[in-house]
């Protein structure tokens, strides 16, 4: 029999099941050992210990010169990163009601990714350095992600919106998507070229803490109304007519989480580019340790998101010494595989 807690905060309670509290903090203390670790390898090892030290202000100056100025905005853009794709994944397999939805595989990451180029590729100097200020980026990549989301969202609808119509339209924009990216590339100029194609795969080199405090306050904001808007998340995942029953505006909230996870999704390809299935893989694994329901599963999502992508990138930067490989490679060589078993299981249950 599972153990519950009861919350209660100004009038506000929730039942709260002990075991997944105790899953959440193992999470939280993997995602810090993560980001200990990613932090202190590379060609001047630092142990965790010393890099907790750095945290703490108790770190030699060389050390703490080497995280805070050269790995640490790296780590945070990769850790948010990684929970905003993570978290957005799981609304979309809500909302869709498709297990294998992901912004990555309906389109919506590719229209973050056309925008995004555009303003890289068309606005930057021959030395490829940025001719607008940093914030058009994030803002560029929200855009296109929300402009793909409402196209998806408003050819689908004949008396409503079906999450089947969805997903096939959200393929088609997939594929138009990484045309119109192709597309501008070969328009821009040829530096430009090699830049974008490391940048789509998905990247997190050459961070800096300029890119970490654009970031910040945008998932700051949203991660936190995601998590208190997730009981409208297992309403969605009952169905049109029984969620329309239970007092639930369907129609309203769908339009109201396709807005939450494009601005997610913008801003996480706007600064570690296409990193590809963190939106698919992390959810399915966070249904396996607390369940399905959202209360527990998003930020579940948001700390394996986060370390799939840290770890990754430590993996990119480390693996090939002479040759830094980005972190999208690594995604996709585990996450299409897992697509494809997905795929087979899902024509097993039918």
């Amino acid at each position: 029999m599972k153990k519950m807690w009861t919350w209660r905060w100004k009038g506000f309670s929730q039942l709260v099941d002990a075991k997944v509290i105790g899953v959440l903090i193992v999470l939280a203390g993997f995602t810090l050992l993560a980001v200990c670790v990613s932090v202190g390898v590379g060609e001047m090892y630092i142990a965790p210990q010393d890099v907790l030290k750095v945290f703490m202000g108790l770190g030699n100056p060389y050390h703490t010169l080497v995280v805070e100025t050269l790995r640490l905005p790296r780590v945070i853009i990769a850790l948010l990163a990684g929970a905003g794709l993570a978290v957005s994944g799981a609304i979309l397999q809500a909302v869709i009601r498709n297990p294998l939805a992901s912004p990555d595989l309906i389109g919506i990451t590719g229209g973050a990714t056309v925008a995004a180029v555009t303003v890289m590729t068309f606005f930057s100097d021959g030395s490829t350095a940025l001719t607008v200020p940093l914030y058009w980026v994030p803002l560029a990549a929200f855009v296109g992600a929300m402009a793909v989301a409402l196209f998806m969202y408003l050819l689908s609808w004949r008396q409503g919106v079906t999450p089947f119509r969805l997903i096939l339209l959200g393929i088609g924009f997939y594929t138009a998507m990484q045309a119109f990216t192709n597309l501008v590339i070969l328009l821009g100029p040829e530096m430009q070229a090699v830049q974008s194609k490391t940048w789509i795969t998905g990247s997190v080199y050459g961070s800096n803490w300029q890119q970490v405090m654009i970031i910040l306050p945008w998932m700051a904001v949203f991660l936190p109304l995601i998590f208190f808007f997730a009981r409208h998340l297992n309403v969605q995942q009952l169905g049109d007519h029984v969620a329309t029953g239970l007092g639930s505006r369907v129609h309203r909230d769908r339009v109201l989480f396709l807005f939450l996870s494009t601005a997610l999704t913008g801003a996480s390809v706007a600064f570690a580019g296409g990193i590809s299935f963190v939106g698919l893989i992390a959810p399915h694994a966070a249904r396996r340790l607390v369940g399905s329901s959202y209360g527990a599963l998003l930020p579940a999502s948001a700390f394996l998101g986060s370390i799939f992508v840290m770890v990754a990138d430590l993996l990119g930067r480390t693996l090939y010494a002479a040759h830094e490989i980005p972190a999208g490679v690594f995604t996709a060589v585990i996450g299409a595989p897992y697509f494809i078993y997905l795929l087979i299981q899902s024509r097993n249950r039918t």
